[in-house]
């Protein structure tokens, strides 16, 4: 595409040249995709205002709890001992985001993004039914403050402030479980200062990012649009301008047999965009592809009896080369390791125990010999990550001797709990024939193993030593 003036890519669009911003007005987008997406908006809204209340034997069925180090998902319970699950999904989401990126551009950020979700679905939706659409708007934005103004202006802002409380008790509710968010709402706020100023953070943090910052998020803050300039190439699927059917715009003129291309240089494209920019100007980081703009363009296609698609997804090789859709080396690249890391994602959640065990020598102790018998002191730490009491027993594996609990007749473990303290294991010296012996310990439930523990035994110097 062969574009004259490219001193766009040179700023934001929502930036000027002296670093003021720039407020965006976009017209109200209206037409199928639009359409869809705010059906599909709906769906991730309830799913995320009544997620918190869904319990599992009485449990959160989400829970992210990071002060507690507590994480509940899909009702399983994960401790600080299960973090490298956590790890590995995180490179697993890098990756996918990756794959994403290259085979569809950014339409996560225009169709999933709970940013994008909030500001163009309920935000904007809020200011539309108060101030008007984008002329409205403009004109409110111009006009002095009077009466008139400051009434629609506080009572949007208290709406506005209204639906960030909403959200923020919300979000709290995935941090602390809903049981909790209910005691700090309905008991005195002097015995929950830390949830209710967690809330109240919360609520400026929704209402300031809603109400003033808006698309800077993501023009200015997510990383996400950067990324894309190095992951896209010529095959990834993209909100784009078709100029080679486009070009050279020109006014549509009725009854007039038109030469030029099919771009009837209406603007109209512009007037939808939430960041601003122009798509006839190619990809750029602040398109997030909201779709509005194909909606804009089809609306206008139809008016003047031309076909629709001129803004479609497509990929560069689709708009010059006429070329259709492959799926390249590169995509089956990341698709495969996106697979084995999936992979190993699944075999250590299958794999994962419901009873974390730890049995380490304590350090600074050696061996004791007494009566025949040499004896190891080990410190031990079982996590119940169940909603239910365990009830464990040890037993030697691979040696003779004996387990000797400090302090306890068993191993009873609380429900969502943990128990530590000390053991012994003996062994008779005809069992010691080496420095350091490695033992294994079976851990038994009812009779059943359910987890095998290995650990080192340290005797004295022998004379083959």
């Amino acid at each position: 595409m062969s574009i004259e003036h490219e001193e766009f890519r040179d700023k934001v669009a929502t930036i000027d040249n002296e670093g003021k911003r720039v407020w965006v007005f976009p017209t109200k987008p209206k037409g199928r995709f639009y359409l869809t997406r705010t059906q599909l908006s709906v769906v991730y809204l309830i799913i995320f205002f009544a997620l918190p209340f869904f319990k599992v034997e009485g449990h959160p069925l989400f829970l992210i709890n990071i002060l507690e180090r507590k994480f509940i998902l899909f009702g399983q319970i994960f401790w600080p001992q299960d973090f490298f699950i956590f790890g590995l999904g995180m490179i697993l989401f890098i990756v996918f985001i990756a794959l994403f990126t290259v085979v569809f551009g950014r339409v996560f950020c225009g169709w999933a993004c709970p940013q994008t979700i909030f500001m163009e679905m309920v935000f904007r939706k809020i200011e539309y039914w108060i101030e008007g659409d984008a002329p409205k708007q403009r004109m409110l934005a111009k006009a002095p403050w009077d009466a008139k103004k400051i009434r629609i202006k506080l009572f949007k802002w208290t709406v506005f402030w209204i639906v960030s409380f909403i959200i923020a008790n919300t979000f709290l509710a995935y941090i602390i479980g809903v049981d909790e968010l209910k005691k700090l709402i309905t008991e005195p706020i002097g015995e929950h200062i830390g949830g209710f100023s967690a809330i109240v953070i919360f609520t400026c943090i929704f209402f300031f990012v809603y109400s003033w910052f808006r698309e800077q998020v993501c023009t200015v803050v997510c990383p996400y649009g950067r990324m894309q300039g190095v992951l896209l190439d010529a095959d990834s699927i993209n909100v784009t301008y078709d100029y080679i059917r486009g070009e050279e715009r020109a006014k549509f003129k009725k009854n007039e047999e038109r030469t030029s291309g099919d771009c009837i240089d209406c603007y109209q494209c512009v007037k939808v965009c939430p960041t601003g920019i122009d798509i006839r100007n190619g990809t750029q980081l602040e398109c997030v592809n909201c779709t509005a703009c194909m909606d804009a363009c089809d609306t206008m296609m139809r008016a003047v009896g031309l076909p629709e698609g001129l803004i479609r997804y497509a990929s560069e090789n689709n708009i010059a080369q006429k070329k259709a859709f492959t799926f390249t080396k590169r995509m089956k690249a990341y698709t495969a390791i996106m697979v084995v890391l999936l992979g190993i994602l699944v075999f250590l959640l299958l794999s994962r125990t419901d009873v974390g065990v730890s049995i380490l020598r304590t350090p600074g102790q050696l061996y004791q010999q007494k009566d025949g018998t040499i004896s190891n002191l080990y410190n031990y730490r079982f996590i119940n990550k169940t909603y239910h009491n365990k009830q464990l027993e040890l037993k030697p594996l691979n040696f003779k001797g004996s387990i000797s609990l400090v302090g306890h007749a068993s191993l009873k473990i609380p429900a969502e709990n943990s128990i530590s303290g000390s053991l012994f294991i003996i062994l008779p010296e005809s069992e010691v024939k080496d420095r350091k012996t490695e033992l294994e310990i079976g851990v038994y439930e009812n009779g059943e193993k359910v987890s095998t523990i290995t650990t080192a035994f340290l005797g004295p110097f022998l004379a083959n030593d």
